[in-house]
């Protein structure tokens, strides 16, 4: 079969009924459909497919499964183990965005949240929203970094992923708008092969409001991606991108899994494959690896 069709039900609620229905759906479309191949009893499942576009097929599920928490992926069913990951850091791999934390010790989160909402969004030029959130923080203790790191917790299934694609043999990489000091221990902290960040300017053991230069941005991840890509003699198809801001989109369209994870409306509306109910886990099953296989 030339395509897979993945579900995954945050709510473990998938049987056989409902595989049946679909296959049933499909086969309305012109479509072939083989036997289920299940990744996790109830939770997630494989449906190879024939005869029918990846979109026809996940419309016709997302259609049957429309009042169900169940993400839909249908990809070609070649090369679905990826070799190279890189995953954005902020609302991605950690729960919430670390420099709206930061700015909770300056008195500005809602301001700063503010701001950051409309640049993930794509409303606003991110370069120009970040230096304007970083130049509010001016004055700020530098020990206010550590004392926001002990807030940020991971997302859900991240470390899993990690570990897992690299027991795999693929490389992994954090790469982040956000600051350095995080991603550094981000990384460790989670698995990463290798951080890439934004550094931020400190005299005098207090944030000075300064970016040092240049700004990874939307430009920067989608070069990230390539560069390494590159490096490790990686086809881009080879490649999955995951994250869920506006700065994310150039990478997510240049991957051959390119993913919006809880992404914000502009960002979903515009990528190919959106986890929206699931954790990180989820890219796993994309994948077509069985939660026997997990790692970590």
């Amino acid at each position: 079969m030339d395509h897979m069709l993945t579900l995954i039900a945050a709510d473990g609620g998938l049987d056989d009924d409902t595989t049946a229905r679909l296959r049933a759906a499909l086969a309305d479309l012109g479509a072939d459909t083989l036997s289920p191949q299940w990744l996790a009893q109830g939770r997630a499942v494989d449906l190879p497919f024939a005869l029918l576009a990846p979109d026809q097929a996940e419309a016709a599920a997302r259609q049957l499964l429309s009042a169900r928490p169940v993400d839909v992926v249908a990809q070609s069913a070649g090369q679905r183990r990826k070799m190279l990951l890189l995953a954005d850091m902020d609302s991605t791999v950690v729960i919430g965005e670390t420099l709206d934390e930061l700015a909770d010790f300056a008195g500005l989160k809602d301001e700063i949240a503010a701001i950051t909402a409309r640049a993930m969004n794509g409303e606003i030029d991110f370069a120009d929203a970040f230096r304007e959130r970083v130049g509010r923080l001016a004055g700020l203790p530098e020990t206010c970094l550590e004392e926001t790191f002990r807030r940020i917790r991971l997302m859900p299934g991240g470390s899993t992923l990690v570990a897992t694609m690299k027991a795999e043999g693929a490389f992994t990489v954090l790469v982040s708008g956000g600051f350095r000091f995080f991603t550094g221990r981000v990384r460790d902290r989670c698995g990463f092969d290798r951080d890439i960040g934004n550094d931020i300017e400190i005299i005098d053991g207090r944030l000075s409001g300064q970016i040092i230069e240049p700004i990874l941005d939307r430009g920067g991840k989608y070069r990230s991606l390539t560069t390494i890509a590159a490096e490790r003699h990686l086809p881009l198809s080879l490649c999955l991108a995951v994250g869920d801001g506006a700065n994310d989109l150039e990478m997510i369209e240049a991957a051959g899994l390119g993913v919006a994870f809880h992404a914000k409306p502009a960002v979903a509306a515009q990528a190919r494959t959106r986890i929206d109910h699931n954790d990180l886990t989820a890219l796993l099953f994309v994948q077509g690896y069985r939660e026997d296989e997990f790692a970590g």
